[in-house]
């Protein structure tokens, strides 16, 4: 078993849970998605993010508007559709049972 593909699929759900979180609070534009993922110290490069933003959209859970720019052409600003704020409110409530979880087993297996 290789421990790039393991930590690759972890990587991939928590980027979902928090791709989705980011646009809960506001439209965003994909660099701006990339420099907030980037704040948190999940580094992200678009070649990562799209793929993710399409397979997202494709799941009817995000949509977008097209805006135009001062500084260049018309740019994409992502959203949550109603169904992706449904969709949120299950993955909040995973994460944090998950995360409880997580926590306990391993305060418990701490010292061996």
């Amino acid at each position: 078993m290789k421990l790039e593909n393991t930590k690759a699929q972890m990587r991939k759900g928590i980027l979902e849970y928090c791709i989705l979180t980011i646009l809960s609070n506001k439209e965003a534009y994909p660099s701006e998605i990339i420099a907030e993922l980037k704040s948190a110290k999940l580094i992200v490069v678009e070649g990562t993010l799209y793929p993710l933003l399409t397979r997202l959209k494709n799941a009817e859970l995000l949509q977008y508007n097209w805006v135009e720019s001062k500084s260049g052409p018309p740019r994409k600003y992502y959203f949550l559709t109603p169904s992706g704020v449904d969709f949120l409110k299950e993955l909040k409530t995973t994460w944090t049972e998950l995360s409880a979880a997580v926590k306990t087993i391993s305060k418990t297996h701490h010292n061996e």
